[in-house]
């Protein structure tokens, strides 16, 4: 009885979720819009707008976590100490700004029935430093994929299986966005950028990861059945 009050939820919400995304006070949807025809893809970007994911990312405390990390090199470290120190306490901060999710472009891409989903995401990070205030923003671009499939077990009953979800390294990208950055503040900023790009994949798979395994986990396996061979049916009608 519950599965079949959790598929007609599931469908349903598959009829509501273009009009959704079409909706421009959600933050960070109002520049996105859904030409995706996989169901699959549909769900998790429903499910990803449900659990406000990008507000989770905004949310990440940045600073922190390149300090807890080790990523923070022992020079970079000094040099905030000491410039706070010369300057009255004065402290620094990055906070991550304007997450965006490519709802509308989550590709979904498969091999019989093992199936990828390929995300886009992007958001921008407000550097402001501790000894003069001046805010420097960068931009940062990467995609983000999870493997999962139905595997039959011993008695024949197929089981979901979720693989590696990851941010794909290659694809991490920093743009620096503010245009007069004063020169001796360059080499801080080559090893911010280089030690963010290392941390950076791995606080997003923290974020998104779950919540893709709990969208995932919540659907019936016939129903999931069903979805992927209609994806697969779809890809080959467009051969």
């Amino acid at each position: 009885m519950m599965h079949s009050v959790w598929r007609l939820l599931v469908l349903l919400g598959l009829l509501a979720l273009p009009s959704a995304l079409h909706k421009p006070h959600q933050p960070g949807l109002a520049k996105t819009h859904t030409d995706s025809k996989s169901a699959l893809a549909r769900i998790i970007a429903q499910g990803l707008t449900k659990h406000n994911t990008e507000g989770r990312i905004q949310n990440i405390h940045l600073l922190d976590s390149l300090n807890a990390s080790g990523q923070m090199a022992p020079g970079m470290m000094g040099w905030l100490i000491s410039s706070m120190t010369l300057h009255h306490h004065q402290e620094g901060s990055a906070n991550i700004t304007n997450a965006q999710l490519d709802y509308g472009g989550i590709r979904m891409s498969f091999h019989k029935e093992w199936f990828t989903a390929n995300i886009s995401l992007g958001f921008d990070i407000d550097l402001r430093l501790p000894f003069n205030n001046h805010i420097i923003k960068t931009h940062e671009r990467m995609n983000l994929s999870v493997e999962f499939w139905l595997e039959k077990d011993e008695f024949g009953r197929r089981d979901l299986v979720i693989g590696k979800c990851h941010v794909e390294p290659r694809s991490v990208h920093t743009t620096f966005l503010t245009e007069a950055i004063p020169p001796k503040v360059n080499p801080f900023l080559r090893n911010f950028r280089d030690n963010l790009e290392k941390v950076i994949p791995h606080l997003i798979e923290s974020q998104v990861c779950p919540l893709i395994d709990e969208i995932l986990r919540q659907l019936d396996v016939k129903l999931l059945k069903s979805l992927m061979e209609q994806d697969i049916a779809h890809e080959l009608n467009q051969l």
